[in-house]
């Protein structure tokens, strides 16, 4: 693209706003594809918990690499997998820092040009008027390609039989996994129960989205974990009052086990809540903060939470 700007002459419209194969960057060699390969698994090992996820996304990756060899020794290979997937599970549990790190595999792997990912929901996808939603949707799709789009709360694009956008919508996506196939995959995401009544009832997603995998809630221990590594990236630590506050706030959260809240949202908002307090306490104390102060969320930056669930003073 940039060979255009060399020559002083007129340049000729046509090569302003065509893409020849060299613009593009050259695919990474053996050895930078096995290098992306082993930094996105260390990506996917540095995720608090998930095991049975982790051991999923490695199988898949292991099954893709040993179809490819077999191929290339004149091998019959597995029957061809598609690579669209469901990932089930409640809000904060991974999903979409999961799909990126497929998304990087897949191309380090070959079988994604690009390897980013879109993500899109139903206001992404549906027009507001009759024959435009199609397009939108197309459009969208095409965004993705040589990537994954990744379509959140997928259960929700059709919100029941009148909704004629939402199925246009879905008949789309549907029919653009068969379309591209070979340069792009999709997963559909969303909450267990919303995703299987959605898979029953629409033939074209049971067959075309085989390989489903469950993200579970974190543990109380997982969650105090997810805190820790949260703690450290923003440079700050917790007094032992205040890590016994929150192993309480975490056991009652695993005990309710409200699939709107105990997982890594409710990490990041319960952070967000002590960092507010914190600031409310320190600025009210005279003089120049130290950096300890600064650093320090004490067991009152928690209190309020704690009252909330009926766990104060414990």
């Amino acid at each position: 693209m940039f060979g255009v700007l060399q020559d002083a002459g007129t340049v000729a419209h046509g090569a302003l706003t065509t893409l020849t194969e060299a613009d593009f960057e050259s695919p990474p060699s053996g050895a930078k594809s096995e290098e992306n390969l082993a930094a996105a698994f260390r990506q996917l090992d540095a995720i608090v918990g998930l095991g049975s996820v982790k051991t999923f996304v490695r199988q898949l990756a292991a099954q893709m690499q040993l179809n490819a060899e077999r191929r290339e020794a004149g091998m019959k290979a597995a029957a061809d997998t598609s690579l669209h997937m469901m990932f089930v599970g409640n809000p904060g549990t991974g999903k979409t820092s999961v799909a990126r790190i497929v998304a990087a595999i897949y191309k380090a792997m070959g079988l994604l040009r690009l390897g980013h990912l879109v993500e899109v929901d139903r206001s992404a996808l549906v027009a507001g008027y009759a024959g435009q939603t199609a397009i939108k949707t197309r459009q969208l799709v095409e965004s993705a390609l040589g990537g994954m789009l990744f379509v959140d709360e997928a259960y929700a694009i059709v919100t029941d039989e009148r909704d004629h956008f939402g199925r246009e919508a879905l008949d789309t996506l549907i029919k653009c996994t068969e379309d591209f196939r070979d340069d792009l995959v999709v997963v559909l995401a969303g909450y267990p129960d919303e995703m299987k009544r959605l898979a029953a009832s629409n033939p074209g997603i049971r067959s075309r989205f085989a390989t489903t995998i469950s993200f579970p809630d974190y543990t109380a221990e997982e969650l105090m974990a997810i805190t820790d590594a949260q703690l450290a990236d923003e440079q700050l630590v917790i007094a032992l009052e205040a890590r016994a506050s929150l192993g309480s706030i975490f056991r009652a959260m695993v005990a309710v086990r409200d699939r709107e809240c105990g997982n890594g949202r409710a990490v990041r908002n319960l952070l967000e809540r002590a960092k507010r307090e914190q600031a409310l306490r320190l600025v009210g104390l005279p003089g120049k903060k130290s950096k300890e102060q600064l650093m320090l969320l004490l067991a009152d930056d928690f209190a309020p939470v704690l009252g909330e669930l009926g766990l104060a003073g414990r």
